[in-house]
């Protein structure tokens, strides 16, 4: 039976809720897919030590023809970040696919999936020569790249990988992804009427208050940036606030320069919350450890060449969020994010070109051609 072309895979899967923890139904679309075309493919356990409703599915593709070349892996998530309403994935007259259902797309990264899944399915049918490629797809990216984070990496026998993950032209090579801390504060006042006795009150959503409008926030420079996402806290409009909270980010491509920002806005929320007489208390923690590539780096060739062979002009950027490569480079692998032309990722305009999703079916076969002439190996 022939798989379906990557367009009409695409609609499929962007028709499946998958919001993270619940990848169940588009993760036995994609095991079907595989079993249709020869292939078996192995969940591990991490579904039940994540939450999450799989595990990592990984499906080996053995090597066809005599030249030693390189073994890739290519990897893509299966979740999206949450739905705001039903999917209703439609191509437009303008050639892009777009969601009619008023919310996200899901093309993050359903795109990559299909064009990763359309790209083994022309390799095995006509029976192309190459060295060895691994399907990887994984659970719960949108939250904390928790699904390739809990992946036995050692399973895998290539050392080089790609992700398609990056809301940019295709022949984007991204070249580095920033170091990530996040805040979460908690600022504790006292309560009291805020009619009788205000003057007994400790306002801790003042406090907060002070400390967000204190703290640097946006672009700080060309590598760093600091937000704060979210903020709660009081019981009632008559009760001057005894609680609340809010939660903060910051990221960097220089770790010590991140280093610097964080230590900044924990003294700007302990200088605000003592001009409340407030108590604060912050928790830092590390959410994804940055990477850096060099232009000459092994991956990075293979690619420039994939995208010349492929017909598309190579550019180099550095992305400002983390992607499951973050993950893999952190372990001893080398893994680079390639755009994949995904437009207003995680918002109901978020869009695809039709062109786009087969030309990245192209860029992968072209990528594992290449790879399959490297005689350099790895190291």
């Amino acid at each position: 039976m022939r798989a379906p072309d990557v367009l009409s895979l695409f609609l499929e899967l962007a028709a499946i809720p998958s919001p993270p923890g619940e990848e169940r139904a588009v993760a036995d679309r994609v095991l079907e897919y595989l079993r249709e075309l020869g292939l078996e493919a192995d969940e591990d356990d991490a579904g039940p030590r994540l939450g999450s409703s799989i595990g990592n599915i990984l499906c080996r593709i053995e090597p066809r023809g005599e030249a030693p070349g390189l073994p890739l892996f290519l990897c893509a998530h299966l979740d999206t970040v949450p739905l705001a309403g039903p999917l209703e994935p439609v191509v437009g007259e303008d050639g892009f696919v777009r969601n009619a259902g008023g919310t996200i797309l899901g093309a993050d990264n359903k795109a990559a999936v299909a064009a990763m899944l359309e790209a083994a399915a022309r390799l095995l049918g006509e029976g192309r020569a190459h060295a060895g490629v691994e399907l990887l797809f994984t659970p719960m990216e949108e939250v904390g790249l928790r699904g390739a984070a809990a992946f036995d990496e050692s399973r895998l026998r290539a050392r080089v990988g790609y992700v398609y993950d990056h809301a940019g032209p295709i022949g984007e090579v991204i070249l580095g992804a920033p170091y990530q801390r996040k805040l979460d504060v908690s600022f504790r006042g006292r309560a009291a009427h805020a009619g009788m006795y205000p003057e007994e009150g400790r306002s801790a959503i003042a406090a907060a208050a002070r400390a967000i409008a204190d703290l640097r926030l946006g672009r700080l420079d060309e590598e760093t940036t600091a937000n704060v996402g979210e903020i709660a806290g009081g019981t009632a409009r008559n009760v001057v606030p005894e609680h609340c909270r809010f939660t903060a980010e910051a990221r960097s491509h220089d770790e010590r320069k991140l280093a610097d920002v964080v230590q900044e806005m924990l003294e700007t929320v302990t200088f605000a919350a003592g001009l409340a007489e407030c108590e604060v208390e912050a928790n830092v923690e590390g959410s994804a450890r940055g990477y850096r590539f060099r232009r000459d780096d092994l991956p990075v060739r293979l690619a420039v060449t994939a995208l010349e062979r492929a017909g598309r002009e190579p550019s180099f950027g550095l992305s400002g969020g983390g992607a499951d490569a973050n993950v893999f480079n952190e372990r001893g692998l080398q893994c680079v994010n390639l755009a994949n032309a995904m437009v207003d990722i995680h918002t109901p305009d978020e869009r695809i070109a039709v062109a786009d999703l087969e030309a990245m079916v192209d860029v992968t076969l072209a990528l594992v051609e290449v790879a399959a002439e490297e005689t350099d190996g790895a190291a």
